[in-house]
């Protein structure tokens, strides 16, 4: 983590009285869209976090700050404390979280997915309007998808733009209610004493679970770390998400896995860093170009959602079609582009 010393804190008289004076600070790094500093109040250390940067940054604090105060209903807690917080300048003064090592790597993929259950589960019916609803793909990425299908050579069904428009309709939050984290990264989930606790939800909304769950079968989507996770680590995965979820709330998640990832595939806005996501059809670049961002290629992780949504759509109904052109598509990639391969594999946290 690179500190820089020095910094000021933007903290407030109401703040400073509350919490009293900051007698060490650090600035952290952060996102170009936040500051955060580690602060040492009387009480004890604390970060403190300023959302700053473009026009929605009123809109992601609020979001942030209500997602804060709906998760911590959930014990054990998976998400810090706020210990202070000024609207006006957009502050947040959370609790500290001291990372821990005392479980081993390998069972970092189930902690991860057991907190995102418990995250999830922390808002229902009664929370409709407290967040706004998570948006999925929409038409136009649709057409996008099958477009760069046909560009490259693979032939598309009558059939398949009624297949897709249809998976769009079945991806949106109507009816789920879950408290989506918005950007779960493994950067994003501190591993502590106490089990994994989520940070940095600014993106947060209302929506299904499984569009999160999906990040560990289809590569960690939003992640600059995108990575492979071998198939029984996958299983238990899942199986503990699953079993969480029934726990808590006493019924199965709404939605379907294989929707989600599907989704995830038509997305190209899961190919580029959240600063360059919108205006421009990443997908419609990749013939032409390749990128990469952080551990892979833009053709490494499209190639790796093909795989996915190749097998997960093979004895699926309304993926029957997809499936069939994702795999001739990842024929092609890997024909045309012998020297693309496989996403980075981990069986634990991927940022080890």
């Amino acid at each position: 983590m690179r500190v820089v010393r020095g910094s000021r804190l933007p903290l407030g008289e109401p703040l400073r009285a509350a919490l009293g004076p900051a007698t060490v600070v650090r600035r952290l790094s952060s996102s170009p869209r936040s500051r955060v500093w580690l602060a040492e109040f009387s009480g004890g250390p604390a970060i403190v976090k300023q959302i700053t940067g473009g026009s929605d940054a009123g809109e992601r604090y609020a979001r942030e700050r209500t997602a804060l105060r709906l998760a911590r209903r959930v014990r054990p807690y998976v998400v810090p404390d706020v210990l202070g917080a000024d609207p006006d300048v957009r502050v947040l003064v959370l609790e500290h979280l001291a990372a821990s090592t005392r479980r081993p790597v390998g069972d970092w993929m189930t902690d991860y997915a057991t907190a995102l259950a418990r995250l999830h589960a922390a808002t229902g019916p009664a929370d409709v309007g407290a967040l706004p609803a998570w948006t999925g793909p929409n038409q136009a990425d649709a057409r996008s998808f099958a477009e760069l299908a046909r560009s490259l050579g693979v032939p598309v069904p009558p059939g398949l733009t009624r297949s897709l428009d249809e998976l769009v309709e079945r991806l949106h939050p109507a009816g789920q209610y879950a408290l989506l984290h918005g950007d779960p990264c493994p950067d994003n989930a501190a591993h502590t004493s106490e089990g994994i606790r989520f940070i940095d939800l600014e993106q947060a909304a209302l929506g299904s679970g499984y569009a999160e769950l999906a990040y560990l079968r289809i590569g960690f989507p939003t992640c600059w770390c995108a990575t492979s996770v071998p198939e029984p680590v996958l299983g238990e995965a899942e199986g503990a998400y699953r079993s969480t979820w029934r726990s808590l709330t006493g019924a199965y998640p709404g939605g379907d896995l294989a929707d989600a990832c599907a989704g995830w595939l038509i997305r190209g806005d899961g190919l580029v860093e959240r600063a360059r996501r919108g205006p421009s059809d990443q997908l419609a670049r990749l013939p032409g170009q390749d990128w990469r961002w952080g551990t892979a290629t833009a053709r490494q992780r499209l190639l790796h959602r093909l795989t996915a949504i190749a097998a997960l759509g093979a004895d699926h109904p309304d993926l029957a079609q997809l499936s069939e052109v994702s795999a001739a598509m990842r024929d092609v990639i890997l024909a045309r582009w012998p020297s693309v391969g496989p996403l980075p594999v981990s069986r634990g946290n991927p940022l080890g």
